[in-house]
């Protein structure tokens, strides 16, 4: 029977630290009881098929799994996408943006705590991406509040050799 042992892979410098490299980045959607986003761009409630912008994931973050918190859901039956976006506007071929990369048509109207809906593995981000939410199915019309844990290792971007 042979004993193999596993090459190491480059370790990152940025989790030298007794602590680890792991983040947890949070984002938090209000809305009025219009259904309208707090402190954004639009005062107009949330209609299907918005995409709301909850804020920035850096490069070099290698985004490993999230939770949507539900305290206090949306209208009955809307349902969200929850991905990325570069903010550039360019994708990558490499890594590819992915509007449902956390998951599609989780449950934004019922109380609950939501971990990534998909099996899709760990991406090394290459550059800044917004974390997107789409809304599906119903306009919203109430107060709500949701939050989204993204978990990501900081481990640098990837350069040229």
């Amino acid at each position: 029977m042979a004993t193999v042992t596993k090459k190491q892979a480059h370790r990152n410098a940025l989790g030298s630290t007794p602590w680890g490299n792991l983040s947890a980045l949070r984002f938090v959607l209000e809305t009025n009881a219009i259904g309208a986003v707090l402190d954004a761009s639009s005062n107009a409630p949330l209609a299907v098929g918005d995409v709301v912008v909850l804020g920035q994931i850096p490069a070099g973050f290698r985004v490993v799994d999230s939770a949507v918190i539900v305290s206090e859901g949306m209208t009955a039956t809307i349902t969200g996408d929850l991905g990325f976006a570069y903010n550039d506007g360019v994708d990558s071929v490499t890594v590819p943006q992915d509007a449902v990369y956390f998951g599609a048509g989780l449950n934004l109207a019922t109380a609950a705590h939501l971990r990534k809906a998909t099996s899709k593995g760990s991406v090394l981000l290459p550059k800044d991406a917004d974390l997107t939410l789409k809304v599906n199915v119903a306009a919203n019309a109430k107060a709500s509040k949701i939050e989204v844990i993204v978990y990501a290792i900081a481990e640098g971007v990837a350069t040229a050799q």
